[in-house]
């Protein structure tokens, strides 16, 4: 069992102290390729691409302007460690063993529009470039456009070499996209989490995000293989609803 989660758009390297072993990012020639054209905006252009305030693109800036690519493994840290956002915040990385995180390093691709593919202890620089931005890189008109095949040859790669023939799909639908599920030959279960509310059962974006965090936790946690035991998942109150699924989408909900 493979699965594949977003990254989030705010890093904190105080969240999670630990000294672990790091490993390379896999992708340093592209990820120098876009810092060399992030490195040529300016801050208010930072501002409107991305769709941040100025404060944000400024400090954005600076850590552009600041990164070189290869980077000192002495000033990076642990993916996994240092994203901090509400998938992240429901996954309760500071409550991982080390041998979570080991465990995670095979069964577990954090995609990014910087990094391409992220293994949890490959050492990262802060940043910010969610896939969805339009920048351009020479001919390629966006990120979805640059990034091509490149992350699914990858997670096809992965998942040969830990014989995974299953992927839970844990991402956000803008870093989905980024791959070309059809060609995954393999088996997807998306797990959809929502709330009651007004007579009805909705996705709540920020306790959806929660929920995929707390999903991911549970499967690592557990060393879990068979799908079947996902439908066990009972945490924060919420429970397998198999009237509501479609398919290997698999509908969890509370209230």
């Amino acid at each position: 069992m493979h699965l594949v989660i977003s990254p989030a758009k705010s890093i904190n390297f105080d969240i999670d102290k630990r000294n672990i072993s790091t490993t390379n990012i896999r992708f340093e020639n592209e990820s120098k390729r876009l810092l060399a054209e992030l490195k040529k905006l300016k801050i208010n252009e930072l501002s409107t691409l991305m769709k941040i305030s100025p404060k944000l693109a400024q400090l954005n800036f600076e850590r552009f302007q600041d990164m070189d690519i290869p980077f000192d493994r002495a000033n990076a840290k642990a993916a996994l460690l240092v994203f901090d956002g509400d998938v992240y915040r429901g996954m309760n990385v500071k409550s991982f063993t080390d041998e979570d995180l080991y465990y995670s390093q095979k069964h577990l691709s954090i995609l990014s529009g910087f990094y391409g593919i992220l293994r949890p202890l490959d050492a990262i620089l802060p940043y910010r470039l969610e896939m969805g931005t339009s920048l351009s890189i020479g001919k390629k008109k966006n990120l979805y456009e640059f990034w091509n095949n490149k992350l699914q040859k990858t997670l096809i790669d992965d998942m040969k070499e830990n014989n995974d023939d299953l992927l839970i799909n844990l991402a956000s639908n803008e870093y989905y996209k980024s791959l070309k599920p059809k060609d995954l030959n393999c088996r997807i279960i998306t797990p959809v989490f929502k709330d009651y509310k007004n007579e009805n059962y909705k996705i709540i974006s920020f306790f959806a995000k929660k929920a995929r965090g707390m999903m991911t936790a549970y499967i690592i946690k557990n060393r879990i293989e068979n799908p079947e035991e996902l439908k066990l998942f009972n945490e924060d109150g919420y429970s397998f609803n198999d009237r509501l699924c479609k398919g290997d989408d698999w509908v969890f909900t509370r209230g």
